[in-house]
C-alpha cells in the first residue's frame, strides 16, 4: 500500500495513494487539482548514511568504513515531490544523490536486525542534496530544501535487491541495486537504534550509489526505485532559499 500526504487549501491531509488520488476517511483528493504532495512523513530528524557503496567510496576516494557512517539533517531540509530545490547562495557546487530511505513507525531503541521490519512503516526515496564545496561545514548537507523526500511511502516492500536509477535533465546518471550496499537497511537501522531513540516518522536514508554529481539551475532530477516510483524535483532557477512555510507543513 502507498501512503501519501497532500497540502490542500484547508491544510494537510494524509491517506492512501491510488493512481493520482489521496484517499482519506473523509474524502478523496486529486494530486495537482486539490493540492500538492508533501513529504510522506513528519520526522524529528533525518539520519543519513554515507560511504555505503564500495564503488562510490572508490570514486570519491574515501576510506572504507568499518561500521555505518552517518550524519543528520533537520526537518527543515525536507521538500516534497515536485517542489523546487533551492540553490543556496553560499555554494557553487550543488550535487544530487539518489537514495533509498525508510520511515520509522514507532518509538524504539535497541532494535535487533531481524526485528527491523516490525518498526519500519515503509520505504520512500530521498535526494541527498549537498553543497559539495562546503566540506567540513555544517551547512554542507543540512540547509533548507536539501532533503527532497517522496513521492509517497510504500508499506509493502523488501528493500534488498531493488534496482534504481537517477536521471538529470533527461540523462541517465546513476544505475545500481541495493544489493551493493556495504551495510543493508536492517543493519543500518539496528546500528543507529543502539545510539538514538527513534521517534515515529523519523527517516533513515541508506546512502548513494556511484555517480552522485553536479546539478545546475533548471535541471530536473528524477530518482526511481523499483517498487516505489519516482521522486522528481527541479533545481530553482535562481540562487537563494525557499520559504519553509511553503514546503514543510506539520
Amino acid at each position: 500500500m502507498r501512503l501519501a500526504r497532500l497540502l490542500t487549501p484547508n491544510g494537510p491531509v494524509a491517506g492512501r495513494y491510488d493512481d493520482g488520488t489521496v484517499v482519506t476517511d473523509t474524502g478523496s483528493y486529486e494530486v495537482g487539482v486539490d493540492g500538492r504532495l508533501l513529504p510522506p512523513c513528519e520526522p524529528t530528524a533525518l539520519y543519513c548514511v554515507g560511504r555505503n557503496y564500495a564503488e562510490t567510496i572508490e570514486q570519491m576516494e574515501y576510506d572504507r568504513p568499518e561500521e555505518p557512517d552517518f550524519f543528520i539533517k533537520p526537518p527543515a531540509s525536507l521538500l516534497g515531490d515536485g517542489q523546487p530545490i533551492p540553490y543556496p547562495d553560499f555554494t557553487d557546487e550543488l550535487t544530487y544523490a539518489g537514495e533509498l530511505a525508510a520511515v520509522i513507525d514507532e518509538r524504539c531503541r535497541d532494535v535487533a536486525p531481524e526485528a527491523v521490519p516490525e518498526v519500519v512503516r515503509g520505504y520512500t526515496i530521498m535526494n541527498d542534496v549537498d553543497a559539495l564545496d562546503q566540506q567540513g561545514r555544517t551547512a554542507r548537507k543540512a540547509f533548507d530544501g536539501s532533503g527532497p523526500l517522496g513521492p509517497w511511502l510504500e508499506t509493502d516492500l523488501d528493500p534488498t535487491g531493488l534496482e534504481m536509477y537517477t536521471d538529470v535533465a533527461g540523462e541517465r546518471r546513476q544505475e545500481a541495486t541495493t544489493e551493493l550496499m556495504l551495510f543493508d537497511p536492517y543493519e543500518v537501522i539496528s546500528y543507529l537504534s543502539r545510539r538514538f531513540t527513534f521517534e515515529p516518522g523519523d527517516v533513515v536514508a541508506f546512502g548513494s550509489p556511484a555517480n552522485p554529481g553536479l546539478i545546475a539551475p533548471g535541471d530536473t532530477v528524477e530518482i526511481t526505485y523499483e517498487g516505489i516510483g519516482t521522486l522528481r524535483n527541479t533545481v530553482a532557477s535562481e540562487n537563494g532559499s525557499v520559504d519553509k512555510n511553503d514546503y514543510f507543513c506539520r
